[in-house]
């Protein structure tokens, strides 16, 4: 345990850039708010592991050095932004689609995708966000578990992981709840609509970024 807690400072420093970036708005809670009203709060907890364990992926990606290298290799970059800008909009499509046809079932009707599938949605949304590589390399910067070997390691990226998940399981369980769902059925064409104009100009931003 000794050997641990001197690893303790980094780790409280980059577990903190973590807790404001996984609470603060974003694609992946845009994504999480389209899944809990539309196929209920099953899929969005499902998803909400996916998003987990994308940043898990991206975590361990620069502990290896994969995030050096894309950093440093522009026409590597280039293409995880238009990845990632690609699927945001296959995103914003599937918004605007249901806001001009919004489904006209309830919640627990909805035909609800598998959960594999679910999960990889919301896998696919954080590592093919460019954003998030970035973010992860200013974690990294922390040197949280630099020098500490597998264990240190390990711990760093399951603490990581089960922090991304309680915030976005609590964005999913806030979004599927009762109040929400009401308000989102009273105005379900523009919050879609919404959340489609979120998706494009995010995927501009992420397309057009230097």
């Amino acid at each position: 345990m000794s050997g641990f807690a001197a690893y303790l400072p980094g780790f409280i420093a980059a577990y903190s850039i973590l807790v404001v970036a996984a609470a603060s708005p974003g694609p992946a809670v845009a994504m999480l708010l389209g899944v809990a009203q539309t196929e209920g709060r099953r899929d969005a907890l499902v998803a909400a592991l996916g998003i987990a364990a994308g940043s898990a992926t991206i975590n361990v990606a620069t502990l290896l050095g994969v995030g050096l290298i894309l950093s440093q290799a522009a026409w590597a970059m280039g293409a995880l932004r238009l990845i990632g800008a690609g699927y945001l909009l296959w995103l914003a499509f599937g918004a605007f689609r249901k806001a001009v046809h919004p489904p006209r079932v309830n919640a627990r009707e909805v035909r609800r995708r598998s959960l594999p599938r679910r999960f990889l949605s919301g896998y696919l949304l954080q590592v093919t966000n460019p954003k998030a590589v970035i973010f992860w390399l200013a974690i990294a910067s922390v040197g949280a578990a630099q020098g500490g070997g597998l264990a240190v390691a390990s711990a760093f990226v399951i603490g990581a992981f089960v922090i991304s998940l309680l915030a976005h399981v609590a964005w999913a369980l806030l979004l599927s709840s009762a109040p929400i769902r009401r308000g989102y059925a009273a105005g379900r064409r523009w919050i879609e609509a919404g959340l489609g104009a979120f998706f494009v100009i995010a995927a501009w931003k992420l397309a057009s970024a230097r």
